[in-house]
């Protein structure tokens, strides 16, 4: 349990990265963890996409950065790995199913010395023409709804954490 509530503690988002790819044990350990996830009625409606092909992380964070309006803007800061997470829109709790994977995935990365950042705007790229032809190029339908992505690489800065703010617990007994 320490353990736990330390990684939990600790888990920065990170917005610089190296270079270099992460392993692929750390990478399964984290999509292991992914797979883990609370889920609305068991259904286990989420997927995760996996993409470390510089390219198409390229695409795909120009479809981001669209989103922002900014098409200069690199919202992946860099992440050699970006995970995808995307869930079944006929699933009434498919955004929270997604989230759910989400927090396992920065939470797990933090555990196994990954830096991760969440990062918003999957719903607005996969509801377009442009993210639903890239759902068909994956070989998923649209039936499927963005939810988010992680990106994930080793951390060139580690950010100190903010200050927690107080009065964000309330006991009623």
């Amino acid at each position: 349990m320490d353990s736990t509530l330390k990684d939990l503690k600790e888990r920065r988002s990170i917005r610089k990265y190296k270079a270099e790819q992460i392993k692929d044990s750390e990478l399964d350990a984290v999509l292991e963890a992914g797979t883990w996830a609370a889920n609305g009625h068991g259904k286990q409606s989420a997927v995760m996409l996996v993409l470390q092909n510089a390219d198409k992380i390229a695409q795909l964070e120009k479809l981001n950065a669209a989103v922002i309006g900014n098409p200069e803007a690199k919202p992946f800061y860099g992440a050699p790995t970006v995970i995808t997470v995307l869930a079944r829109k006929e699933q009434p709790t498919w955004v929270d199913d997604g989230n759910m994977v989400i927090a396992n995935l920065i939470n797990a990365a933090s555990a196994v010395g990954i830096g991760s950042c969440y990062i918003y705007r999957a719903s607005a790229i996969f509801d377009s023409a442009e993210g639903k032809a890239l759902l068909k190029e994956w070989g998923l339908d649209d039936g499927y709804g963005g939810v988010g992505h992680v990106i994930l690489g080793y951390a060139a800065e580690n950010p100190a954490p903010a200050p927690r703010k107080s009065g964000r617990v309330i006991k009623i007994r």
